[in-house]
């Protein structure tokens, strides 16, 4: 069967107003969306308090079974929540730090938001141990595997780094972790719709991401996954009533957790960007991830050749195999060159220490591509980022 991905352009309905390159940030949102929020107002409508027994209690379950198909989870190992800084909060808080094994090592190139999960537990016994990063571009595969000793607890790392898109080595940091005793959380944000990843075949034990970026399912669709022989041995304390045994029998005191994956649920499900983020799974199950990353590799290399022509520094990693879905390109005065193209309707974003950050996705053709470079080069020659700079002066 071939696959036309650019099929799939007549879904996407801002691809009419513009050239949108920031899927790594804020993925394009899918018509079918309109639909699903409908689907949901009309089921409030018309069956009040009912629909949470026809549907909407049980969705954060549902759902993380279709989107698990994904990442080759298998059913009932996904539930879903708001955010990954819920998610992390919620793994950090079934563990016992009290211990000599108290060790949590991730990188310099985590997202902030999930490093400050775990520096919060210091307060509970965590050790800290970040792993740097030379460049700001790659992470040292052994100096990672190195800190990773027999007092680890756990090991949260990003798959994809957000800054350069660089890919950490997930299965060596499973096999590491595995043969001293600890755990791996791998936070896919940024490879999850784009670089294939089976946590089943890299046998991680939790695993967390958004649908904000390549799952084209906007903000507010968090997911955890638990490996399913772990679920039983841990009970978080970050929790609510959706994660006990019987919640509808409003029990007091303890909480007597579900079996399964339920017990990683808490207070009540935020229904709504859960009919929103569908479409967007469904849409990437369609056009298949491993389709979606071939034309990924090649127009990234596409991109990067030619920017290196025009001696621009590239702040993504060269390997077309160890990089993901994202181009970084550092320019002379790039914040202010990323501010005009967004006026110039060249949707793009910009990250301080890296450069303009750039992302094709399935949707995506070859002109636009070209077209991204081309208008970085006009901007750069006519120094029309100037505006922007006395903008941005002025706001200081």
């Amino acid at each position: 069967m071939i696959v036309k991905l650019l099929d799939y352009r007549k879904e996407f309905p801002i691809l009419d107003t513009c050239t949108y390159m920031v899927s790594h940030s804020l993925g394009a949102m899918p018509r079918g969306v309109h639909a699903r929020l409908a689907e949901f107002a009309n089921l409030w409508e018309s069956r009040g308090v009912l629909a949470w027994s026809d549907a909407w209690w049980r969705l954060s379950l549902t759902v993380g079974d279709t989107l698990g198909g994904i990442f080759g989870a298998p059913p009932g190992s996904v539930c879903m929540h708001q955010n990954v800084s819920v998610c992390e909060s919620i793994v950090a808080s079934s563990l016992d730090f009290s211990r000599k094994r108290n060790k949590v090592v991730y990188t310099q190139m985590n997202f902030p938001s999930v490093m400050y999960v775990w520096e919060e537990r210091k307060r509970y016994g965590a050790r800290i141990h970040v792993v740097p990063s030379d460049d700001g571009i790659h992470i040292d595969l052994q100096r990672l595997l190195d800190a990773i000793d027999e007092e680890t607890l756990i090991v949260p790392i990003s798959h994809v780094l957000f800054k350069s898109a660089f890919i950490v080595d997930a299965a060596a940091v499973v096999d590491k972790a595995h043969r001293v005793g600890a755990l791996v959380m791998l936070d896919m944000y940024q490879s999850v719709g784009t670089v294939p990843v089976n946590v089943t075949d890299l046998g991680v034990d939790f695993a967390t991401g958004g649908s904000v970026k390549w799952l084209c399912g906007g903000p507010g669709a968090g997911y955890l996954y638990v490996r399913p022989d772990l679920q039983p041995q841990f009970t978080p304390a970050v929790t609510g009533w959706a994660a006990h045994a019987q919640p509808f029998a409003f029990e007091t005191g303890q909480l007597r957790p579900a079996d399964g994956i339920a017990r990683y649920l808490h207070g009540t499900p935020q229904v709504t960007p859960l009919y929103q983020a569908l479409p967007g799974y469904e849409l990437v199950l369609a056009a298949g991830v491993a389709h979606i990353r071939a034309k990924s590799m090649r127009q990234t290399a596409r991109m990067i050749e030619q920017a290196l022509a025009r001696g621009w520094k590239i702040n993504s990693p060269m390997d077309a195999a160890r990089r993901g879905g994202t181009v970084v390109i550092n320019v002379p005065h790039s914040e202010a060159v990323a501010a005009e193209l967004v006026a110039r309707k060249f949707i793009v974003d910009h990250r301080p220490g890296a450069g303009i950050r750039i992302a094709p996705h399935f949707y995506t053709t070859d002109d636009e591509c070209d077209a991204v470079i081309a208008e970085i080069g006009t901007i750069l020659d006519t120094r029309a980022y100037e505006p922007h700079l006395s903008a941005a002066r002025a706001g200081h």
